[in-house]
């Protein structure tokens, strides 16, 4: 008589530790916390530097769903950073051509002096973290992270902040 198969129901979890999702907060949180107090000399979150450095990236005003879909920040959260965001006049709102309806974003002069400012200190963040990991460790976590969103496939919806 043989021994009946477990299915993956009937197996205990795999060890905490090897959590993939956990796995990957834990190196996104090993890196953030070189990053934070940069920004927090700025007055900045984590999202609100997101959304700027989106911004900055494009060479065109972005839509709501568009900035969503590049941050990984949901729209309820999106909306209110937003709006933190244009009062502190750090973006600012104009009309989609195509869609008069609708709103899209850009940088404003004093946004885009932020981003100069931080620029030169997260490239020296970047360096210190590449000289930790080493060159060629950084550029296959790159290669790796890649193939994983292409093997498993990218997110259709934002549910994270």
């Amino acid at each position: 008589m043989t021994e009946p198969r477990t299915t993956a129901a009937t197996e205990p979890l795999r060890s905490f530790a090897r959590s993939l999702p956990m796995a990957l907060l834990k190196a996104r949180e090993s890196v953030m916390v070189r990053f934070r107090p940069l920004l927090r000399a700025h007055g900045l979150t984590e999202q609100q530097w997101r959304v700027l450095r989106a911004l900055s990236a494009s060479d065109h005003r972005l839509r709501p769903m568009e900035l969503s879909q590049m941050t990984f920040i949901s729209m309820p959260s999106l909306s209110r950073l937003l709006k933190t965001l244009e009062g502190r006049e750090l973006i600012k709102r104009g009309r989609h051509v195509g869609d008069l309806r609708g709103a899209e974003f850009g940088l404003t002069e004093a946004a885009r002096a932020i981003v100069t400012e931080i620029g030169p200190d997260s490239e020296e963040i970047y360096a210190e973290i590449e000289r930790i990991v080493g060159n060629a460790e950084i550029q296959q976590l790159y290669l790796v992270l890649e193939q994983v969103v292409q093997r498993l496939g990218a997110p259709d919806a934002i549910d994270a902040d």
